[in-house]
């Protein structure tokens, strides 16, 4: 890890990072019958791979990326019930790379491409907030689809 890790504790509650939240690219979740839910398809976020430690006990994280992303869960250890629910795996090498370490316990990791991942962020509070500050202050929309080019701005 580096000594830029984003920390993200999340114990008895929901924790939603969605838009630009972060530029690192260590992320450390430690959740605790939690809901976690952590956009990863910012262009703020420097290239190259995505490291995500997980402590996790009873919880469910859900991560938000691009369609030709590829999730690696080889030195992720689950134990009890859950696993890492990915219904369609990303293209083999040809998206960014997030590697999934840590352990969780009794709890699942859900992984939201592309259009599910944009439905995702739209129907949240968040997505409210920013699209009153976008109207406020003459700026994009970021929630929805940080990755997004916006025309005129």
């Amino acid at each position: 890890m580096s000594a830029t890790t984003e920390q993200v504790p999340a114990f008895n509650t929901l924790v939603r990072k969605l838009g630009h939240w972060t530029e690192s690219r260590d992320i450390e979740i430690r959740a605790h019958r939690a809901q976690v839910v952590i956009d990863l398809r910012s262009p703020h976020i420097p290239a190259g791979d995505i490291e995500i430690t997980l402590d996790a006990e009873r919880s469910t994280v859900k991560l938000l990326v691009a369609d030709d992303t590829v999730v690696d869960r080889w030195d992720l250890r689950v134990t009890g019930r859950g696993g890492v629910k990915d219904h369609v795996k990303g293209n083999a090498n040809t998206g960014r790379r997030i590697r999934l370490t840590g352990e969780i316990r009794d709890g699942e990791i859900r992984v939201n491409r592309g259009g599910v991942a944009v439905l995702s962020a739209l129907f949240t509070r968040e997505f409210v907030a920013d699209a009153r500050r976008a109207h406020r202050d003459g700026t994009p929309v970021t929630v929805v689809d940080p990755a997004a080019e916006h025309p005129g701005r």
